[in-house]
This record gives structure tokens, C-alpha cells and sequence, in this order.
């Protein structure tokens, strides 16, 4: 799509900013106004509009993708995608561990992912059931039922943003983190492909899986600056 406006600014609509297009509000594919809760995320989501050249990319703009999730998706489907992010408490990736031999891998993920579901267990009053291989084992319902609870807490950006997290990372913990404001991107990003990279130190780096690892890191942390962004 062709550039077709000049300016973009913000506008305070309520207790909400509203993203203009010379003047003109901006709707959502939905045709919901692309108003956002903060400030920061306003001005955020129009320095992505003021910086296209001729052309429109919308993949240049995730912050804008988004917010139209929370307006449009989350605002009429909300039980389903909160649902389908809770699913992750009991499946998240930190309760799956190597196969009994592979005791130096065992203690790597133990290292790593156990100080994150401590952290869990300790603000959240849960325990987790942790899994040699990749065979199923329900988690604990009083697990599942508190996590669960967590997740409906949020408002609908945060949703939005966990919606996103969950699914690059596999991992309802780690989004928490970032959702509570005790972990950051750098700290959990290594630690969701902690498999990943552990082959790659012992067979070496595949170039291929590299760039695709770079493209998703890239969107979770596009994912957690919208989160952030939506609190400023």
C-alpha cells in the first residue's frame, strides 16, 4: 500500500490517545478508533506511522499489529484467547525436562529454569509437576486454576501482549515474569531456547534455524515493549 497521508500525531480522547492521520482518527481493521491506554505507547505506535517511506509495511509496525489485536480481537473473543494462554499452565515448556541419560543436559535446564519456577512458586503459592521426556503428566488443578486466574486479571493489552509471548516462547512462566516486571527480554529469551542453543554447542550453529530464532526474538521483544509501553 501506497503512503497516503503526510502527518501523524496523537490525540488524548478521554483517558485514552487516539492515533491521527492528518488529522483524521485512525480505525482498526475492525473499524474500532486505534485509541491505546498510555502515552508512551501512543507516541510509540505513531513513530511507527511517521516512519514508513512510499510505501506502507505493515511488518515494520508490530506495536501497531497489536494494539489492533487488543481492540479487535481481544475486546470480542476474550474468554477463547484467554483461554488458549492459561492452556500454557499446564503445558509450559520449563516443566519438560531431558530424558533420564541425558544428565548433562538435565542439570543445565535445572540451573537455568528452576530459579524461574521458584520465583513462580513463591508468587503465585503453586507447585509444579516436572516431566523426564516428552510424555504428558497434568499439572496440579490448583496450579492450573490459579494461573488461570492470573491471566483473567489482566486488562485487555496485556492480553494481547501475553497472547504473543506465550506462543514465541512456549512458556506462561516466563511471560508472567515479564508481565510482573521481575524478568526482562535479555534474561528469558536465552533461557526459552535453552535447548536450542545447547545443540547448537554441541553439533554447531545452523544457520537457517539461527535467522528464523533472530526473526521470532525480534517480535517477542517487540512484545514486551508493548506491555511495557501500555502501563506508560
Amino acid at each position: 500500500m501506497k503512503r497516503f497521508y503526510k502527518e501523524v500525531s496523537v490525540s488524548p480522547v478521554g483517558e485514552a490517545y487516539a492515533i491521527t492521520l492528518d488529522g483524521r482518527p485512525m480505525k482498526t481493521p475492525q473499524r474500532n478508533p486505534l485509541a491505546v491506554p498510555a502515552s508512551g505507547l501512543a507516541d510509540a505506535i505513531s513513530a511507527e506511522w511517521a516512519g514508513q517511506g512510499e510505501d506502507i509495511i505493515p511488518a515494520s509496525m508490530p506495536l501497531t499489529a497489536l494494539a489492533q489485536g487488543a481492540l479487535d480481537q481481544v475486546e470480542s473473543e476474550r474468554e477463547r484467547i484467554v483461554s488458549r494462554i492459561a492452556a500454557f499452565a499446564d503445558s509450559d515448556m520449563l516443566y519438560y525436562r531431558a530424558d533420564q541419560g541425558q544428565q548433562a543436559l538435565i542439570a543445565h535446564q535445572a540451573e537455568h529454569w528452576d530459579p524461574l519456577l521458584d520465583w513462580a512458586r513463591q508468587r503465585y503459592d503453586v507447585g509444579f509437576n516436572l516431566i523426564h521426556g516428552i510424555r504428558y503428566e497434568a499439572q496440579p488443578e490448583a496450579t492450573i486454576a490459579r494461573l488461570t486466574n492470573v491471566v483473567e486479571a489482566q486488562d485487555g493489552f496485556t492480553i494481547a501482549a501475553m497472547l504473543s509471548l506465550v506462543g514465541l516462547s512456549g512458556s506462561l512462566i516466563a511471560t508472567l515474569g515479564l508481565v510482573e516486571q521481575t524478568h526482562d527480554t535479555k534474561t528469558l529469551w536465552p533461557l526459552v531456547n535453552l535447548e536450542e542453543l545447547w545443540q547448537e554447542q554441541q553439533w554447531g550453529r545452523d544457520d537457517v534455524a539461527v535467522a528464523m530464532r533472530d526473526l521470532k526474538r525480534a517480535e517477542f521483544e517487540a512484545a514486551a515493549r508493548f506491555l511495557d509501553l501500555s502501563r506508560s
